[in-house]
């Protein structure tokens, strides 16, 4: 009888078991947002990246505006990888973010897939990735395990994202570019996008990345330059990410690079294009802009909503830059729709030309 009492007690909360790190409760299972836990491979992470202390900051502006309400996810070629993700237990960027582009990207044969973990080394306040200290933790079968779920997916396009790893001498570049040469094994005419960390801005490891064969390098400066920090961890930096891209670019000319800016943090029209103008100077190719959405209560609140009308105007001014592409949208994401401006580019789209977004 007791037990059932206690199990009704339960019913519908989490199941968590404490021990002591440091002198710190730490959450072995089911983890808060905000809780200290330790993971399966034995460190400790803070789930969804930042600690719950205090009341969190300010609410966001009162209700989402009607534009931010995605559709609904279908279509033969979204069931078709749905059904094969479920079938192999893969995992991919596009569900666990929860991304309201899913079904449009796997139609389109795209994924996002992220490398290295699930932890990361730096604590963004815009981000609901695990934060912690691997401790030099990599799997080693990750490049093939990755390529053949590109293949399995049969993916004409994939992004290869991850989170920053500190941890490691080289970023985690030579893993990263280990998976780029895996695939590209498997399935030479699948096209690979690097969505990367900044690799603490070390050219030799930025260039490691771009050798391994992808056809575009990535790395999102995220937000302007004023607002870079406290939005941004410390150790990401403004200029460091201009750098990285700038190596990327030098170091192949024929490279596509890219980089991603969310909206409504508090920037300014001056800010805005100023970021772009920075991105441009460091050779940037394609420019996404989305709406910056509060993932939990510890992060930092929207300033504001971004207007449907603002994007396209914001689009037009990166074009009038010279973007061969500048996607721009409330719902868009850094790889949203990443295959289209590499299509543009392979039918000889010249500097400066738009491709159509829609």
């Amino acid at each position: 009888m007791m037990r059932r009492q206690a199990a009704r007690a339960l019913r519908g909360r989490p199941v968590q078991n404490m021990s002591e790190f440091k002198s710190i409760p730490v959450t072995i299972e089911a983890p808060r947002s905000g809780e200290k836990y330790r993971t399966a491979q034995g460190f400790t992470a803070i789930k969804d990246g930042v600690r719950a202390h205090g009341a969190p900051p300010p609410a966001a502006p009162a209700g989402k505006p009607r534009w931010l309400k995605a559709p609904l996810a279908a279509g033969a070629g979204y069931e078709a990888v749905r059904r094969t993700v479920r079938e192999h237990r893969l995992a991919t960027v596009c569900e666990e973010a929860k991304c309201p582009n899913i079904g449009e990207c796997w139609n389109a044969g795209t994924a996002t897939i992220m490398v290295m973990g699930a932890v990361c080394t730096r604590a963004c306040r815009f981000c609901a990735v695990d934060t912690g200290n691997p401790r030099g933790w990599l799997d080693a079968g990750e490049p093939d395990n990755v390529a053949a779920s590109v293949a399995l997916m049969k993916l004409r396009y994939v992004v290869l994202t991850s989170v920053d790893r500190d941890d490691l001498s080289d970023g985690g570049a030579e893993h990263y570019a280990a998976c780029v040469r895996a695939i590209k094994r498997r399935t030479p005419d699948t096209a690979v996008e690097a969505l990367t960390p900044d690799f603490q801005g070390v050219r030799q490891d930025v260039e490691r990345v771009v050798d391994s064969g992808v056809e575009v390098f990535a790395q999102n400066i995220e937000t302007v330059r004023r607002l870079t920090h406290p939005v941004r961890d410390p150790r990401a930096g403004y200029q460091q990410t201009l750098d990285v891209l700038g190596y990327a670019k030098a170091h192949r000319r024929t490279l596509l690079t890219k980089s991603s800016l969310m909206l409504g943090l508090g920037e300014t029209d001056e800010e805005i294009f100023e970021c772009m103008d920075d991105l441009r100077a460091a050779g940037v190719d394609i420019l996404t802009l989305g709406q910056y959405l509060r993932p939990t209560v510890h992060h930092l609140p929207v300033v504001r909503f971004v207007t449907p009308d603002e994007f396209v105007r914001y689009r037009a001014a990166g074009l009038a830059r010279g973007f061969r592409e500048c996607v721009s949208g409330p719902l868009v994401r850094s790889s949203y729709r990443a295959e289209r401006a590499l299509a543009g580019n392979n039918v000889g789209l010249h500097e400066g030309r738009a491709l159509r977004s829609s």
